[in-house]
């Protein structure tokens, strides 16, 4: 049985929706991290929901996606009392400041 143009136009479009609303939950691109110069972790086209954990703490990250993030000394992309977030843009590297301790989570930040 042939279908008539119209519907598999409309079939057609659907499917297009449906494939560009499932890439919005991922961040095209990478994020490497590392610790003192050691590649710990390297995610390719990562969730932008939820909060993202290391597998122990890193020094440095390269953000190499289309979305900004927000990083944490936390496990839990928390902010501690008197502490702060800090933020690594698009396709910047960042290096964590001595004093507040290693990253350990990160999030994306709401565009």
């Amino acid at each position: 049985m042939r279908a008539s143009r119209p519907l598999a136009a409309l079939t057609g479009f659907a499917l297009l929706g449906i494939a560009l609303t499932a890439c919005q939950d991922q961040a095209s691109g990478q994020i490497v991290a590392r610790n003192d110069g050691r590649v710990v972790q390297t995610l390719t086209n990562p969730s932008v929901r939820g909060c993202h954990r290391f597998p122990g703490g890193v020094t440095h990250v390269t953000n190499l996606t289309q979305s900004s993030l927000r990083m944490y000394t936390t496990r839990d992309c928390t902010v501690p009392a008197g502490g702060a977030y800090d933020f690594v843009d698009i396709g910047a590297t960042d290096q964590v400041v001595r004093a507040t301790g290693l990253w350990n989570s990160f999030d994306f930040a709401p565009e």
